[in-house]
């Protein structure tokens, strides 16, 4: 190994991976789960029914989740980005107290934490230039 080369500069990025991993799922998510929403699918539409809420609620949640999964994706207005991870957090946990206060397709609510988890993370591990000015995304020890 050349002397000159330190042992860091080969390191791989993981908090630059472990941002990535969970952005990608949380706005994929948001985009097909929109769709879903916005067309009103059988089995979501279902759902929403049997959790107590409007079909029309399906329409006005589509629009805003795949708002918020572009905001999240495209870099630039860190403003818009932390409205849209609040969004997402929202929407997962009151999915989370919808299913379990209904006790309807109590299966979903682990799929539910996950996403939870993986919009906080997302949010935690975010690049400084993804983020409001002044804030320092949290950092991890070296």
């Amino acid at each position: 190994m050349d002397a000159s080369v330190s042992p860091r500069a080969h390191a791989i990025p993981y908090r630059a991976v472990a941002y990535w991993v969970a952005t990608v799922a949380i706005v994929a998510e948001s985009v097909v789960g929109g769709v879903w929403d916005i067309a009103r699918i059988h089995f979501v539409r279902d759902m929403i029914i049997h959790l107590g809420y409007p079909t029309y609620f399906l329409v006005l949640l589509g629009i805003w989740k795949i708002l918020g999964a572009a905001a999240i994706a495209v870099p630039r207005w860190p403003l818009v980005k932390e409205w849209a991870y609040a969004g997402a957090f929202f929407t997962y946990t009151g999915a989370i107290a919808s299913h379990l206060t209904t006790g309807y397709a109590r299966a979903e609510v682990a799929v539910l934490a996950v996403m939870t988890i993986l919009t906080v993370a997302s949010w935690a591990l975010r690049p400084a230039d993804r983020c409001l000015p002044g804030y320092q995304p949290l950092r991890m020890r070296s």
